[in-house]
């Protein structure tokens, strides 16, 4: 048998690469990882964990005026310093990249500061000039904000750099209507910026149930955030002042202070020397992998966003996870896609799993939806006229949820609970058997009618 420098070397430090390395080390592998950037990846370094920070820091504005209905002195008026969110945001950033570390560490996983590139089917090359071999190659290499190219796009930032601004901007121009669009167009709307969000086509949230992410769209429309649909950018101009000219089709060209591009992310395969070993990658640059993580070459693996099945932390991990298994402790594990929770940290937040009613409709024929429209009782006291919405989906014929959606305060926090008993199959009837625990939000979900 041939010999190796390691068992595994796993290429990108994000969650799947961190859990596929600690697991596997920890079933007796020799394991090295390499990472060009901090240890952690998009979600510690870049993403769900810096972002949910400044969603905290922007609730803050709406915590602080409805405080003075519950009895509370806000003297003087409240002022926001943004270098102050910013700093401490970064500085839990690298907490957590020192936590990341030190469990690899601790597991005796090896870890290289640098990129690293495929040579062959065993071989690893290091951008300081070693070359590596391994008896299996892990790539998770993640995704990377994709910014298409017309006149002054070299002007825009992407998710990225936005933790990094030296000062809140006054205009915000975002581009794009999935879900980092749409959080940043919360929090800075919250932080006093004047936000305006463009999007190539009329829809947002595409994938989350119509009744949801149109509430969403009334709610940020009644906050202040300007929606301009169908359409796309012809240029951006950068002015002496520092200020940016930007003409979108059919739009009046508008003066902004930044320019955020949040228009998906495509799978980071760029360079990684892939063709070299034969790895086989679809039309989007996603490499191509089968139920156990594997590619068309037997030594190289890989999860996570590269492989553009489903990008979320939470199945990274898991991919990460049932690698580990497969490989180095004989016990060939998948992952289960199938009614996977997912959530927007809008203002509100809002959270959905299972089928859309669309979905349901389409697949199953005959559903039942149960509806419950309503303002929550802080909002009330608050004299805050923001209502919050769940939907239930049933299958008509065996009254199986299917589906569960809804937007209002604190509405992924209940989703993940609920989502258990939808991917167990419950019923409606099983949910009407439960008490009501009141007064609370949660309590809608055993109330539908």
């Amino acid at each position: 048998m041939a010999e190796f420098d390691y068992d595994l070397f796993v290429i990108g430090a994000g969650s799947g690469g961190v859990r596929a390395a600690r697991v596997s080390a920890a079933f007796g592998a020799k394991v090295a990882i390499a990472e060009e950037h901090k240890v952690g990846g998009t979600c510690v370094i870049r993403g769900c964990v810096p972002k949910k920070l400044l969603v905290y820091g922007a609730h803050f504005a709406e915590d602080l005026k409805d405080a003075q209905k519950f009895g509370w002195k806000i003297e003087g008026g409240c002022d926001f310093d943004w270098p102050t969110l910013r700093d401490n945001v970064l500085a839990e950033v690298d907490r957590i990249n020192g936590a990341y570390t030190d469990t690899l560490e601790n597991h005796d996983v090896e870890i290289f500061k640098e990129r690293a590139t495929i040579e062959g089917p065993n071989t690893i090359k290091l951008a300081g000039g070693e070359t590596k071999t391994a008896r299996y190659i892990l790539v998770a290499t993640g995704a990377w904000p994709h910014i298409p190219e017309f006149k002054g796009s070299e002007h825009a930032i992407s998710s990225n750099e936005v933790f990094h601004l030296e000062k809140l901007p006054e205009r915000v121009l975002i581009a794009g209507g999935g879900y980092i669009a749409n959080e940043f167009a919360g929090i800075f709307n919250k932080l006093g910026s004047r936000v305006t969000l463009i999007n190539r086509s009329d829809v947002i949230l595409r994938q989350y149930d119509e009744s949801i992410r149109d509430r969403l769209l009334q709610i940020s429309m009644t906050k202040g955030i300007d929606f301009c649909f169908n359409a796309e950018f012809e240029y951006i101009e950068k002015q002496e002042d520092g200020t940016f000219l930007v003409k979108a089709t059919g739009e009046e060209e508008k003066e902004v202070d930044l320019v955020l591009i949040a228009t998906g992310r495509r799978p980071k395969t760029d360079g990684l020397g892939l063709d070299a070993a034969g790895v086989e990658l679809d039309d989007k640059g996603a490499i191509k992998v089968d139920e156990y993580n594997k590619t068309n070459v037997d030594s190289i693996y890989a999860v996570g966003d590269v492989t553009d099945r489903v990008q979320l932390t939470p199945v990274a991990i898991r991919e990460g996870h049932a690698f580990a298994e497969t490989v180095f402790n004989d016990n060939p594990t998948t992952v289960d896609y199938d009614c996977i929770p997912s959530a927007v940290f809008s203002h509100p937040p809002l959270a959905g799993v299972g089928m859309t009613e669309g979905e349901a409709k389409n697949q199953l024929g005959s559903v039942k939806v149960y509806l419950s429209d309503f303002r929550a009782m802080k909002n009330v006291l608050a004299e805050r006229n923001e209502r919050a919405l769940y939907k239930m989906i049933t299958d008509a014929d065996t009254d199986r949820i299917v589906g569960l959606h809804m937007i209002g305060p604190d509405a992924p926090e209940i989703l993940q609970a609920a989502a258990v008993a939808v991917k167990a199959g419950l019923t409606k009837a099983d949910f009407d058997n439960v008490v009501a625990l009141h007064p609370t939000m949660a309590e809608e979900l055993v109330l539908l009618r």
